[in-house]
């Protein structure tokens, strides 16, 4: 079995110096730094080159730069994805999202881990388990997803959130580690801010 092959069934694999994902990894990279230097007003051109960096696709995707991930194909978003600067998608276990998904800057979400013996992890060894997103979800800026979460539709998530355990759809989620403070009400509907 490849490592790559281990990877996409969450098992350790050699992540440091294999040959085959350290070039699908650069590749990756090559691409996300053109992506990241094209001109910011030529929106069809960004429209049309991220979707050769990620794996799928809806319609209407839009990412602003900076924008980082380690292989691209691993990642499948739905339609209206908005990603503001600075986001972050550490895809070896694989992201996917549904539709609508808004995400502020300085977000990351990363499949990736190390095991917690340093003789394993000093062999390059790790660990991609998978994050799936539901439909019409919000993150606040600076969240960060960790590996193996699944985050249900219709929710918020606050900023400065670290999420470690999955979150149920239809609420507000906040916290270090995130937790659900409360469920999304009609009464949402009638403002914009809840303090």
């Amino acid at each position: 079995m490849t490592e790559k092959e281990k990877m996409e069934r969450q098992l350790l694999y050699d992540a440091n110096y294999d040959k085959e994902l350290e070039a699908d990894r650069a590749r990756c990279k090559r691409l996300c730094q053109k992506y990241n230097s094209l001109p910011i007003e030529d929106l069809d051109e960004r429209h049309c080159f991220i979707k050769t960096i990620l794996g799928e696709t809806g319609e209407n995707v839009h990412i602003e730069p900076d924008f980082w991930c380690d292989y691209g194909f691993r990642i499948k978003v739905g339609e209206n994805f908005y990603a503001n600067h600075g986001l972050v998608i550490l895809d070896a276990g694989g992201v996917t999202f549904g539709h609508d998904i808004f995400i502020a800057p300085s977000c990351g979400f990363h499949t990736s881990g190390h095991p917690i013996d340093f003789e394993r992890r000093n062999q390059g060894l790790e660990y991609a388990y998978p994050i799936t997103v539901g439909d019409n979800v919000w993150f606040g800026a600076g969240v960060q997803v960790m590996p193996g979460v699944t985050i249900g539709s219709n929710v918020v998530i606050g900023s400065g959130s670290i999420v470690t355990k999955d979150i149920p759809s239809n609420c507000v989620a906040v916290g270090n580690p995130c937790r659900v403070l409360r469920p999304i009400t009609d009464g949402d509907k009638t403002k914009s801010w809840d303090r």
